[in-house]
Order: structure tokens, then sequence, then C-alpha cells
């Protein structure tokens, strides 16, 4: 009995020696596991620093606050509908924060769309970087459970009437696909551009919606391996997927940024105007 007990120690020893990382990204949600990517430099350094942009709003985009359920409050950025509509866009960021980009790429989805309201979310509660050290910082200190909060909080905030679409880029095209589980009966669109995918099956099959991933082939990071498991998990969870796909490499549809991809990103953005005009009625 004894030599059995000191076996079973040596093998938990050994397995725990063998790979920490692992071990943490085994049993760490999908967002998370993205997070933890910005501790490897070579991530850091192939995302470029953005170019200086302010946005100023046209359409009466302006930060709000709203309760959330652990007790703190979170902030947005928000621009409403003129016309009374239950058809609400929630965005999320870069690895970077809700920056000025953020708030521009809300206006351009409100303005194309016309009638849905649109919230930016700021996942990073006021914190926003402006270089690679303190995005990577603020990613890597991301904690899912305070995520929740701050989705749970905003759909609390647009009422049990809401009909959700969501999308985000890069660290939020994660965030928006859990937001569209989130949501629950709620989500009407989910778009994911270049974003960690959930990979638990379970989970999947409670989506409401269909998903469109945009994906650049020369991501290293989120890859074809990723996209191939993505695709593999929504076909066992029952749930549509659709998958289009640019030659080009992560961040492209970001215009401030410098591998910015001016033909990808039209199409793209074309695809989900049409995409949240089919769903958001």
């Amino acid at each position: 009995m004894k030599s059995i007990y000191l076996f079973l120690m040596l093998m938990a020893i050994v397995t725990v020696s063998y790979s920490q990382d692992d071990i943490t990204l085994c049993h760490t949600p999908a967002v998370e596991k993205f997070a933890l990517m910005a501790s490897n430099k070579q991530f850091n350094s192939e995302h470029q620093m953005p170019r200086v942009y302010t946005h100023v709003s046209e359409e009466g985009g302006k930060m709000i606050t709203f309760d959330c359920a652990d007790g703190k409050k979170a902030n947005a950025y928000l621009i409403m509908s003129d016309k009374k509509t239950n058809n609400w866009i929630f965005v999320f960021q870069e690895w970077w924060g809700l920056n000025d980009n953020i708030k521009g790429w809300s206006e351009d989805l409100y303005k194309e769309l016309g009638n849905v309201n649109v919230i930016a979310l700021d996942m990073y509660d006021g914190k926003l970087a402006t270089d690679r050290e303190n995005a990577g910082k603020y990613m890597q200190s991301f904690n899912q459970q305070r995520g929740d909060a701050i989705i749970k909080g905003a759909l609390k905030y647009v009422g049990r009437d809401a009909k959700v679409g969501t999308v985000g880029w890069c660290f939020g095209g994660g965030l928006s696909l859990q937001a569209a589980l989130l949501a629950g009966k709620q989500t009407q669109a989910c778009v994911m551009f270049y974003g960690m995918p959930e990979d638990n099956v379970d989970r999947l099959k409670k989506l409401n919606s269909d998903v469109l991933n945009i994906w650049p082939t020369q991501d290293q990071w989120i890859n074809k391996e990723v996209m191939d498991k993505f695709e593999a998990n929504m076909k066992a969870a029952g749930k549509e997927l659709t998958i289009y796909s640019y030659d080009a490499d992560h961040a492209f549809a970001n215009p401030s940024n410098p591998i910015y991809d001016e033909e990808a990103y039209k199409d793209s953005r074309n695809k989900t105007i049409a995409y949240f005009r089919a769903r958001l009625k």
C-alpha cells in the first residue's frame, strides 16, 4: 500500500514538472488561454504599434457606467439609435483596450446598420494601453469571471427584450463568442475577427445563433489548426459556422495598424454588415 502511495505521489510530481504551461492551458477558459499568449515575446512583437487616431463622435456616442453583480461598476461607449429599437450590438476591444479605434468601429457599425444601439464594453476597467508592454500586461491580467460580470451587467443594462449581436477583434474576438454564449436566447448574431474560439462542445451546444468567423491565413496564433478544431467542434455541437479567410495577417482589419489590409478589411466589413443586417431586423 505504501509503495502504491509513493508511486502516485511521484507521478503527480512528474506531471506537474513536465509542463506547467500545458496544465494551465488545459484548465483555462478560452479567452484567458489567449491572454496567456501575451507572455510570449514573439506574440507581442508581432503586434504592430497602432497609428495615433482620435475619434470625434458624429452620432452622440458617449461613455457611460453601469452596475455589475460583483459590486463593481463597468464602463462602456454607447451610441443610441434615434428611433427606439431592441437591436443591440456588443463590441469588444483588441488587446489595447477600449480606445478611439474601437469607438470609431462602433460608430461605423451604427451608421451602416441604423436600426441598432451599439455598446462597446471596457473589459480592462479603465486601463488603456498605448504600447505592447502594457497591452500584454493588461491582457494577461484579464480574469474571465470579471469579464463575465461586465457582460452580464451590460445584458441587464440593455434589458431582457434586447436582441443581441456581438463582434470583436483579436482578444475581443474570443470575448464576442463568450458574450454570445452568456446572452443565451437573446443572442441573434456573433462575429469573431481572429479570436480564440471556445473549445468546449457542450458549451457551444448552448449557442442561440450561428457564428461568422473572419480569419487571416498568415496569423501564426489563431492559425489553421485552431480554425480546423473550431470548425469540427461547431459541427459536433450542431451549430452553423461560416468562415471567411483572407491572405492577410493578424490585426489586418484595424485601419490604424501598419499591417492594415484595405482590400481584405473592406470585404470583411461588408460581410459583417450584411450578416448583422440579416439577423437584427
